[in-house]
């Protein structure tokens, strides 16, 4: 990615959902094949519906190539997934996606919240925006918690 390259965030839908786990099966952190995915529960028509149902998921593309994505679950307060492609990890792209996240959620919740392995790059990337751990569970997940900018004021 260099600065001739078009970025674009916007809305996901129904018709990237294939783009959406492509990307998910292909990080190096915290990966999943489809399988393992689909014995949680994940399936491309269980994603299709929630897209389906409401805006809870956001795309980044890079020259109109799908790249990274976020989504939410808006009825629990929570980043339900946010993943880049390896080759566009450090670009700003996972920043630009959790703002999107973080507003659909505020929207509804004061405070909003993610899980993620406590070693990871991603709870270093979480701490960084401004995620504070508040729970450590024995798998070494860590629950991290962030409150609206304007709660309690």
């Amino acid at each position: 990615m260099n600065k001739n390259d078009t970025v674009l965030i916007r809305p996901a839908n129904t018709a990237d959902v294939e783009a959406i786990f492509h990307i998910r099966t292909s990080v190096k952190e915290n990966h999943l094949s489809r399988e393992q995915m689909a014995d949680m529960g994940i399936t491309p028509e269980i994603i299709k519906e929630t897209i389906a149902a409401g805006q809870c998921a956001w795309l980044a593309e890079v020259d109109g190539r799908p790249v990274a994505f976020a989504m939410i679950d808006v009825e629990e307060g929570c980043v339900f997934a946010a993943f880049v492609l390896p080759e566009f990890e450090g670009r700003g792209l996972g920043s630009k996606l959790m703002a999107e996240a973080e507003a659909g959620l505020f929207s509804a919740h004061e405070s909003i919240w993610l899980e993620t392995d406590g070693k990871s790059r991603a709870y270093r990337f979480y701490t960084r925006l401004g995620w504070n751990p508040v729970s450590t569970y024995e798998n070494g997940d860590v629950r991290l918690e962030k409150k609206h900018p304007q709660a309690g004021k």
